[in-house]
């Protein structure tokens, strides 16, 4: 029975989707005005993850992803960005070429789980629609500068991230800043567009939609008023997810809008925030350009979707390492020949860690508690190949297990790069060969990590090291 902890009652809760076997899930996308960070990679893995495996118990899931492609700091990168050889960007321009590089990276992270993308551009009728329904029930006003949520006006506000709507005052979402507004923490719902600003007509002149207004039109479109589950990083909670349930709510006049609130924990470089301005912002494209997607799929999961991560050297060397036992360990089990028994002896049953697997996955998608069963598995047929005595098919069983694990997972079976090492990964492999002859087992050791610090396997077979990239 999958239970999972729903950020709106701070508590653990069994899974009940509103029709039956049928799952709506929608999890907020990027703004496309830059290249993705390693910290969208852990929120939109985690999602994967999620979809993959309520897929596998035979759930019809639809998943909902929404792409801002028009926002203030879309329309200030554009602005920023100099002239090329055909004048400067528009925004139009810059996110969508934003959002083909985001889909690109999530292609190389196997996230591939998503049901629909939807652009906010391709809402606004939507959108307009919403924000004339909340006019007309009285929760938005107009200023000169746009339509803006009357936050005083709707009773139940701050119930998701627990604030009063005079503690609301403390947060401003995003640029909506504007001395008019009659609450500090008003949100906006329309944009009356600046000249040379993008625009879009509607009966409140023209301009752009707010933030968070996109997503509840979306989500209507595609789901109606109420449906089951909806994600994101845990610093969209607050404004960004309250102003959501506010809008919904406010709107349909229906509670909850949302059955479950999923947040993924934060993601820091050495124990700090990631920025730009701290030379530790590190893209998906960054990263892969020195490391397999496979070892940043793998980091992700093997941590708690909730739980804050830490990237640092030192993580990147373990996950490296843990996925080199996973690859000797499968290595072994497709090299065994073994047709009979040598010992009468029972062997573990494989039902056995299946069932312990799907308890922590069930345990509100408890991944580490599911590596944890996963490298138990390995060490203890490791002791068993060791006394010579897995038969041929016992491994296949095995091997199987795995590969249903790894639909969910999908970090176990990865395709082998076709990567040439470079000179330096070459030689320090020639080095450690020189080591294990003379039989310097702590300097052939030392090499190895060294070899896997730059990003490379090193696996020793009878025709030799080979060399394979992490």
């Amino acid at each position: 029975m999958l239970k999972i902890y729903n950020t709106l009652s701070r508590k653990k809760e069994v899974f009940k989707p509103r029709k039956g076997k049928k799952v709506e899930l929608f999890v907020c996308g990027p703004t496309v005005y830059d290249l993705s960070h390693i910290g969208h990679a852990r929120t939109y893995i985690a999602f994967d993850l999620m979809a993959k495996y309520l897929k596998e118990k035979g759930y019809d899931v639809f998943y909902l992803q929404n792409i801002t492609d028009i926002d203030d700091k879309i329309i200030q990168r554009a602005k920023d960005l100099p002239a090329g050889g055909q004048g400067k960007t528009t925004p139009a321009k810059l996110a969508r070429f934003y959002e083909k590089e985001y889909l690109k990276d999530m292609k190389t992270l196997k996230v591939n789980s998503v049901t629909k993308y939807a652009r906010a551009t391709d809402h606004i009728k939507e959108i307009i629609s919403q924000i004339e329904r909340l006019k007309k029930k009285g929760y938005a006003y107009q200023i000169n500068d746009g339509i803006y949520y009357d936050i005083k006006k709707f009773k139940d506000y701050g119930k998701l991230s627990r604030r009063t709507a005079i503690q609301a005052e403390d947060g401003v979402s995003r640029i909506d800043e504007s001395k008019e507004k009659k609450n500090k923490g008003d949100f906006c719902l329309w944009k009356i567009s600046k000249p040379g600003e993008p625009k879009w007509p509607s009966p409140f002149g023209q301009g752009r939609p707010g933030w968070h207004i996109e997503d509840t039109a979306i989500a209507e479109k595609f789901f109606g008023p109420q449906y089951d589950a909806h994600g994101g990083g845990r610093d969209l909670i607050f404004p960004h997810h309250e102003a959501e349930l506010a809008q919904m709510e406010a709107m349909s006049g229906k509670s909850p809008m949302v059955k479950y609130w999923l947040h993924t924990g934060f993601l820091t470089v050495n124990g700090q925030k990631m920025a730009k301005s701290l030379g530790n912002f590190i893209t998906i494209q960054d990263f892969v350009k020195q490391n397999s997607p496979r070892t940043l799929r793998f980091l992700m999961v093997k941590n708690h979707y909730r739980s804050p991560i830490d990237y640092s050297e030192n993580s990147l060397t373990q996950t490296k390492k843990e996925l080199q036992r996973i690859d000797e360990f499968i290595s072994k089990l497709k090299s065994l020949k073994n047709k009979k028994r040598v010992k009468k002896v029972n062997l573990f049953s494989i039902s056995a860690y299946a069932s312990a697997f799907e308890e922590t996955v069930e345990d509100d998608f408890n991944t580490p508690k599911a590596i944890a069963v996963i490298f138990e598995l390995i060490n203890k047929t490791n002791s068993l190949i060791s006394q010579n005595l897995p038969t041929k098919k016992e491994a296949k069983n095995i091997l199987d297990f795995l590969k249903k694990i790894d639909k969910i997972f999908d970090f176990i079976f990865w395709p082998i790069a076709k990567i040439k090492p470079p000179q330096n990964v070459l030689r320090l492999a020639e080095h450690r060969q020189k080591y294990r002859k003379k039989k310097e087992w702590q300097k052939a050791d030392e090499t190895r990590e060294e070899i896997q610090k730059q990003g490379w396997l090193v696996e020793d077979t009878k025709e030799g090291p080979k060399l394979k990239h992490l």
